[in-house]
C-alpha cells in the first residue's frame, strides 16, 4: 500500500522581496482625460469643435491673407482640428473595445504630438492677438477690417488651446511615471 508521507528533505521559503513585504504594485487607474476614457474624448471633442470654429470664422472673413499671423492661425488651428480628430477616434476605439490605452510608445506618441499642436496653437493665437489689437487699437482700422472675425477666431484658437493643455499634461505626467 502506498501512502503519501511527509518530505524528507523540506524546501526553505524564499527570501522575501520587496513586493512581499509591502504588497504588489497596483497600476494607477485611468484618470479621467487620459487617452481612452470618456473625460479624455471630452477634451479631445471640445479642442476639435473650437479648433473648427476658429478656422470656419476666420477663413469667412475675405481679407485674413492681409496678416501672416492669421493665415498662420488658420494653419496652427487646422492642424489641431485634425490631430484632435484622429485622437478622438482613437479615443472612441478605445471605449467601445474597453482598451485601456497605457502602451508606452502610444503614450508618448500622444504627448509628442500634444506638445507641438499646443506649442503651435498657442502661439499662433498669440500672434494674432497682437495683430488684432494693433488693427484694432492702435490703427483703428476696424472699420476696414472684420475685427469681430480676428478676435472670435482668436478666442476661440484660445479656448482650443485650453482645452489641449490638460491632455498634454495627463500625457506627460502618464509618460513620465512609466
Amino acid at each position: 500500500m502506498s501512502v503519501s508521507r511527509p518530505a524528507v528533505h523540506p524546501v526553505e521559503a524564499p527570501p522575501l522581496t520587496e513586493a512581499a513585504v509591502h504588497g504588489p504594485r497596483v497600476r494607477m487607474k485611468d484618470v479621467q482625460g487620459m487617452p481612452g476614457t470618456k473625460g479624455g474624448l471630452f477634451l479631445r471633442l471640445s479642442q476639435f469643435v473650437f479648433a473648427i470654429i476658429s478656422v470656419s470664422v476666420m477663413a469667412t472673413t475675405s481679407d485674413f491673407r492681409s496678416a501672416t499671423a492669421f493665415s498662420y492661425l488658420v494653419l496652427a488651428v487646422g492642424l489641431q482640428s485634425l490631430w484632435s480628430l484622429s485622437l478622438a477616434f482613437v479615443d472612441i476605439y478605445a471605449l467601445l473595445v474597453k482598451r485601456s490605452l497605457r502602451n508606452y510608445r502610444a503614450i508618448r506618441l500622444f504627448t509628442i504630438g500634444d506638445g507641438i499642436t499646443s506649442t503651435l496653437t498657442f502661439a499662433a493665437a498669440c500672434a494674432s492677438a497682437g495683430i488684432t489689437v494693433l488693427i484694432g487699437n492702435d490703427l483703428n482700422k476696424c472699420a476696414l477690417n472684420h475685427c469681430t472675425g480676428f478676435e472670435t477666431a482668436t478666442a476661440m484658437a484660445f479656448i482650443s488651446w485650453f482645452a489641449i493643455s490638460p491632455s498634454f499634461l495627463m500625457n506627460f505626467w502618464s509618460l513620465a511615471s512609466h
